[in-house]
Order: structure tokens, then C-alpha cells, then sequence
């Protein structure tokens, strides 16, 4: 499914994504209404299920909250494509079921391009500038839990043997 992509630089810490002052909420959609409200005030408003955000280097660095994934998905982010991840914001993304990617050529990506990513197979279409772009896929076990929407899910199918 092809979505918009929002473009951000380096560094974007967490307190970017979502401010500290809205921690006391858990809901998905409730923090997704602040999504990114002191960067780019709009686009909690704009963004539309399927959208990407696509970052340079270190995305999600600063506090460890998994607060930022949670507004993501919240928001219907379907990824996020950056050169680099902070460690902890890349864990708590697939812990809680937000497939992340990372792309040597996201510089390639502008603001508002239609993008589209085969996630199994680690490729970025980009539909408006007809270019595509390899990503370095998630290993098999993490694709695994993104698929099924986190840890959570994945262990309570593992514990039960259902299939994942």
C-alpha cells in the first residue's frame, strides 16, 4: 500500500515524536493526536493510515519511552526508514509491532513522495520519482513479531504453539 512520506532530518529524539507533558496517556490514538505537535504542528491532523516517516540518522534518540512508537502506530504510521535507529527506540518499535527499516539512500525520499515498501523483501518504491531503494530487512524472528503485532502477541502464541 503506497502512503505519504513525512521527512524528517537527523536526531529526532523522542520528545520530537511526542512531547513529555502527554507521558500519562497509553492510548495509541490519544498520543497520536500530539504526534510530533512542536516539529511539524500539522501532521497529526494530515497523516493518513499507510504514511511513512522517513528519518536520516538516529531516529528516536534520547528517553527510552515507547511512548514514541506507541504515537506512531497510534497515528497509522505504517513504517519508519531512517539511516539509523537509537537502540532503545528500535527495540520498543518492535516490541510493539512497528516495522522499522533502514535505508542508505532515504536522502533520495523528499517530503510528500508516494512510497511504497515490500516489507519481506526490503525494497522502497518510490511511485513518484519511479526509483527503488534497498533496505536492510528485518531478520526473519523480528519480522515474525512485527507481523503479529508485537511481543506481547508473538509470546502469547509462542506459550500457546499456535502459529505466528
Amino acid at each position: 500500500m503506497a502512503g505519504r512520506a513525512w521527512k524528517f532530518m537527523d536526531d529526532i529524539d523522542t520528545d520530537a515524536i511526542i512531547p513529555g507533558r502527554y507521558l500519562v496517556m497509553n492510548d495509541p490514538r490519544e498520543l497520536a493526536v500530539h504526534l510530533f505537535e512542536g516539529v511539524r504542528p500539522k501532521m497529526a491532523s494530515e497523516v493518513k493510515e499507510s504514511d511513512y516517516v522517513v528519518a536520516g540518522e538516529n531516529f528516536g534518540c534520547g528517553s527510552s519511552r515507547e511512548h514514541a512508537p506507541l504515537a506512531l502506530k497510534g497515528a497509522g504510521i505504517s513504517a519508519v526508514v531512517a539511516k539509523s535507529f537509537a537502540r532503545i527506540f528500535f527495540r520498543n518499535a518492535i516490541n510493539i509491532g512497528l516495522p522499522l527499516f533502514i535505508c542508505p539512500d532515504v536522502d533520495r525520499i523528499e517530503d510528500g513522495d508516494q512510497i511504497e515498501i515490500d516489507m519481506k523483501g526490503g525494497v522502497i518504491k518510490n511511485i513518484t520519482r519511479k526509483e527503488s531503494y534497498n533496505t536492510t530487512p528485518l531478520p526473519d524472528f523480528l519480522r515474525e513479531i512485527v507481523d503479529v503485532g508485537g511481543l506481547v502477541e508473538y509470546t502469547r502464541r509462542q506459550v500457546s504453539g499456535a502459529k505466528t
